[in-house]
């Protein structure tokens, strides 16, 4: 198959102008509202003012999931032996709580390859036909080698099916039977990405997430089955395919019984060290291992998913997909499209359905909204603002909806308090096992008074002063009076606890 050429692909992408847009935008600059013209539009914001926020799900296990007899020889696989629903059940359980896009990734095992291509595959083919306005992804639940699970979400191409058995049964630590563990190492993993950077047209390269990265975490900061060196390893070989983690695991129905009380279990079925606010200790401590990696100026987003086996409803510990978390892109609804709005991190991540969208725009200054507008750029999730000269103001304004409606637990949760956080990118670490940045910290928190309520949505402005320094932004905010995610006890009610995140903008300085 003759190759085409790569695009390059670099850590911090700059905003384009698109000189023949044309628009009128309103921008507060130290408390005082003016509208000006602006001739020119980047080409993001373009798409912005065109794309929809998407809600989906990339972890959903189906009944391909299987169990295995290992009386047999090679072990048999039994079908809903892990997860029990047919795959046509979770898209329409993802259609009903809202989810525009949706993912099944199953386990792997003894020559699983084989289950995906010849019995799930077609049953996804079914689903797309039933559900044909909810986009489907085909993937799985990719057995890491020397790490946890991992997303694979493969492109909707012709040979969609074929690209991921060739990846599965190649690389999938758990495939070969009788299986040696030799498939189980650091290189294995390697040459795994180096085979879906070479060997795969660009418009077939999958996309790489981590899975509950800290599940396996014995403690606070004491790495399990995933560790900031490999993270770093993968994104250095291929930015544009291992793109992040969750944020917030799967399994956040852990404590609920069918009958809807509740009982010991541990949200994430993280029990080991707990989940801080329903969210992975990687991405909910300030300055913690993903400040880190934002701070080496890394493209590395956060995602939330439902980890779907069994509801909780039918003695599971999961959700629905869609039915508590919901990870939002900024795209057109179009298989492309989501996934280059995924590994471009215009993105953010919402449990209970807190908020349903979430626009931030990052502006550079001047002595006036004219000269902001005309002498400035500007970026949104994802991207990167390149600030003119030594030293500017930079306008932070965000524009939340907090819908007044009830969500699948018949609440109406509302956004108490939203945090500006704040971190300077200072470069690649020399110790590839560093995981915190002293120099992040929340620079603002806005509650009620300090955000103008426009409907259902809350807008907020806010003027960081004098950046001189690579810098990145990203937001949160909560339901709950805590400063902090606070780390959750067992037994917990998930619907009280509620977070969402944003992934970053990048700001860079003249140098």
């Amino acid at each position: 198959m003759k190759k085409r050429a790569k695009k390059a692909i670099p850590l911090i992408a700059t905003t384009v102008l698109a000189t023949t847009a044309f628009a009128t935008q309103a921008f507060t600059t130290n408390g005082n509202s003016q509208t000006v013209a602006a001739n020119q539009l980047t080409q993001e914001e373009v798409k912005q003012s065109n794309g929809t926020w998407l809600a989906g799900d990339h972890h959903v296990h189906s009944e391909w999931s299987v169990g295995w007899d290992n009386s047999t020889n090679p072990p048999t696989p039994i079908q809903g032996g892990d997860a029990i629903y047919p795959i046509v059940k979770n898209a329409e359980k993802a259609t009903e709580y809202g989810l525009e896009w949706v993912m099944t990734t199953d386990h792997g095992g003894p020559n699983h390859s084989k289950v995906n291509l010849e019995q799930a595959y077609p049953e996804l083919l079914k689903s797309r036909e039933a559900y044909p306005e909810l986009i489907q992804f085909y993937g799985m639940e990719f057995d890491t080698p020397a790490a946890d699970h991992s997303t694979l979400m493969i492109p909707k191409v012709d040979n969609e099916s074929q690209i991921l058995y060739d990846i599965e049964s190649q690389f999938n630590k758990r495939e070969p039977y009788p299986n040696d563990g030799s498939r189980d190492t650091e290189s294995t993993m390697i040459e795994a990405l180096n085979y879906m950077l070479t060997e795969l047209d660009e418009d077939e390269q999958p996309i790489h997430i981590a899975h509950h990265p800290s599940r396996s975490a014995k403690g606070d900061g004491e790495w399990g089955q995933d560790t900031p060196e490999e993270f770093r390893n993968w994104n250095d070989i291929a930015p544009n395919i291992s793109i992040g983690m969750e944020g917030a695991p799967g399994h956040q129905a852990a404590a609920l019984t069918p009958d809807g009380e509740l009982d010991d279990g541990a949200r994430g079925s993280y029990g080991n060290y707990p989940t801080m606010g329903g969210y992975d200790q990687m991405a909910a401590k300030v300055g913690g291992l993903w400040d880190s990696m934002l701070g080496e100026g890394r493209h590395w987003w956060i995602t939330a998913t439902s980890d779907s086996h069994v509801n909780w409803r039918d003695g599971g510990s999961d959700f629905w997909p869609g039915e508590y978390s919901k990870t939002y892109v900024k795209a057109d609804k179009d298989y492309d499209d989501i996934m280059e709005s995924l590994r471009g991190g215009n993105v953010y991540v919402t449990t209970g359905d807190l908020i349903s969208e979430l626009d931030v725009k990052v502006q550079a200054g001047g002595k006036s909204p004219i000269f902001a507008q005309s002498k400035g750029s500007s970026a949104t999730l994802g991207e990167t603002l390149t600030i003119p000269g030594k030293s500017k103001d930079v306008t932070v304004t965000i524009r939340i909806k907090d819908a007044n409606a009830a969500n699948a637990n018949g609440d109406t949760p509302e956004v108490k308090r939203v945090d500006l956080i704040m971190g300077e990118v200072t470069g690649k670490v020399e110790d590839r096992s560093t995981a915190t940045n002293p120099t992040t910290k929340v620079v603002k928190r806005f509650t009620e008074e300090d955000w103008t309520k426009n409907g259902e949505y809350i807008e907020i402005s806010y003027t960081l002063e004098n950046v001189d320094k690579d810098s990145y932004i990203r937001l949160r905010g909560t339901n709950t009076d805590q400063l902090e995610p606070e780390t959750d006890p067992r037994g917990e009610d998930p619907w009280t606890d509620l977070w969402f995140y944003s992934n970053p903008v990048f700001i860079k300085t003249a140098k």
